[in-house]
């Protein structure tokens, strides 16, 4: 196995309580990032005639600064019913390139977790623990507070990065979370590291830029997952994390989906927003009860 984590099915799990009764906690990550100009980008959604890979690729460039200029302001709006309780996964050089959006972050008061320097993967930087501690310091310049979790661009790790992570004074990772309902220890060398579940097809990236679903697709997949993880959550409290990027969910055709989305979950009772760090320390808690 990968030594990551021992395999414990759902059904052994220790049943889980949140605060103040809640029974299901609606993850919510918007993903921020910063793309270079002058380099093969890491998506597109139109190829260049004759199959060419243009650099620069003006079209898919203005495509994904749609999301900065416009989207971003639009997801502000509607997830002000979570005020205080958003991740933002954000590339330490959207801080230098979109520093409005980094302070309206800041003043909404979403949490900022690590997500790169800049969006590319991991594995192919000079030097993964510099990227990391760069990408941390510069956070920290511009909300205040130091980071605590960190999504790698893509989701890519190295084989080292969970102990790098640790000794840079992170408590949790999102890379690993797509693999449960809840959160759970990731085995590092020292210290204690939690996966904090993240989506992969609750993600607008795959739903429409890889499986090619109908914008209503959010909020039907939405209400599916709802339904089916808060009928679970009556036997121990299950997480739900949902994934955006401002250029694709920010649009004007897709961005009402989002906002009933949330209208049709807040409809239940034993709903709580969380963020990232609010869920691991919620985890590390019942840790310690249990010590």
């Amino acid at each position: 196995m990968h030594g990551r984590a021992p395999y414990v099915p759902s059904p052994e799990q220790p049943k889980l309580e949140l605060p103040g009764g809640a029974r299901l906690a609606i993850h919510l990550i918007v993903n921020v990032e910063a793309w270079r100009y002058d380099v093969k980008l890491p998506r597109q959604i139109l190829t260049a005639p004759q199959g060419a890979e243009p650099i620069p690729d003006v079209p898919n460039f203005a495509w994904f600064e749609y999301g900065m200029r416009v989207g971003i302001w639009r997801v502000f709006e509607v997830l002000e019913p979570a005020r205080g309780h958003v991740t933002l996964a954000i590339n330490g050089l959207v801080c230098a390139q979109y520093p409005q959006v980094v302070a309206r972050a800041v003043q909404d008061g979403w949490e900022m977790m690590g997500h790169g320097f800049e969006q590319r993967a991991m594995s192919t930087v000079d030097d993964e623990r510099e990227t990391i501690h760069a990408t941390l310091d510069v956070l920290e310049q511009a909300s205040g507070k130091r980071p605590r979790g960190w999504l790698g661009p893509g989701l890519v790790e190295t084989t080292k990065t969970a102990d790098i992570l640790v000794k840079e004074g992170l408590e949790y990772c999102c890379d690993w979370g797509p693999a449960d309902d809840v959160p759970y220890e990731i085995s590092v060398k020292r210290g204690r590291l939690i996966a904090v579940p993240y989506p992969l097809e609750m993600n607008d990236i795959v739903m429409y830029g890889l499986q090619n679903r109908p914008d209503d697709i959010l909020l039907e997949r939405g209400r599916r997952q709802f339904d089916r993880l808060y009928r679970e959550s009556g036997r121990g409290a299950k997480v739900m994390a949902i994934a955006f990027h401002p250029w694709i969910i920010g649009v004007p055709h897709r961005i009402g989906f989002l906002e009933e989305l949330l209208r049709y979950m807040q409809m239940r009772p034993g709903v709580a927003f969380m963020s990232g760090a609010e869920i691991s320390d919620w985890y590390v808690a019942h840790l310690s009860s249990r010590a």
